[in-house]
């Protein structure tokens, strides 16, 4: 058998299927982790130990590209998310099974983070070249966005025909959709003064796009082209 053939054959091997509400727990995790790193006055937790970071890195805080995607920075942050996740990830759930979404998730999530974290000391170097203090080492990263924006482009490859109302008014194809935001992400990343990390959710993207190609063998903008082909 040919080496190509027999890789895809192990990588691509099927999961068997089960349902067991993953991202309920998931959603429960993030909502238990927010709360106790808010509000919890016995024992006081610090939350940079969980961001993911550069120098946590160089720490060795490994836990790290896990811990921080169950970390948030406020309420808004949490709640926006946590819809999406709901809204998103529960029938890419269904569709893959649980064994498959957990795999996509944290595949998606995980690289999202150590691509961002790589960017961060990227530019650090830059910093330090032109003779300024590396600010981006300091930056921290929290949140299940790129993992989020992962299971976007997922649920716009399985359902290429849904369409999301956005404010409950405006129709969109999920796959526009994720074209939009692509667009977004992109120019916001080099235009945005926030702290939101948009080099994150493009990487959640990018990661989902390679995951979907090699693990299910599937080209997503094939698929988006051949559903609305005239």
């Amino acid at each position: 058998m040919d080496l190509k053939l027999f890789l895809l054959s192990k990588i691509r091997k099927p999961l068997r299927y089960s349902y067991n509400r993953v991202v309920l727990y998931v959603i429960a995790i993030c909502c238990m982790t927010f709360l106790l790193l808010r509000y919890t006055v016995i024992i006081p937790l610090d939350e940079s130990a969980f961001a993911l970071s550069v120098r946590g890195i160089f720490a060795r805080a490994f836990w790290q590209p896990v811990s921080y995607l169950f970390v948030h920075g406020g309420w808004s942050h949490l709640i926006f998310n946590m819809i999406a996740l709901l809204f998103f990830g529960i029938p890419v759930e269904k569709a893959l099974g649980s064994k498959e979404f957990t795999i996509l998730y944290f595949f998606t999530g995980i690289f999202a983070g150590l691509f961002s974290v790589a960017l961060f000391y990227t530019l650090g170097l830059f910093q330090i070249s032109q003779g300024m203090y590396p600010v981006a080492w300091l930056y921290q990263l929290v949140g299940a966005s790129g993992a989020i924006y992962g299971i976007l482009l997922t649920y716009a490859t399985i359902f290429p025909s849904s369409r999301i109302f956005i404010y409950g008014i405006i129709p969109v194809p999920a796959p526009l959709l994720v074209v939009i935001y692509t667009f977004i992400e992109f120019f916001s990343q080099f235009s945005s003064t926030t702290n939101v990390a948009h080099c994150t959710h493009l990487a959640g993207f990018g990661f989902a796009f390679l995951y979907i190609l090699i693990r299910m063998g599937v080209n997503p903008i094939k698929i988006w082209k051949d559903t609305y082909k005239r």
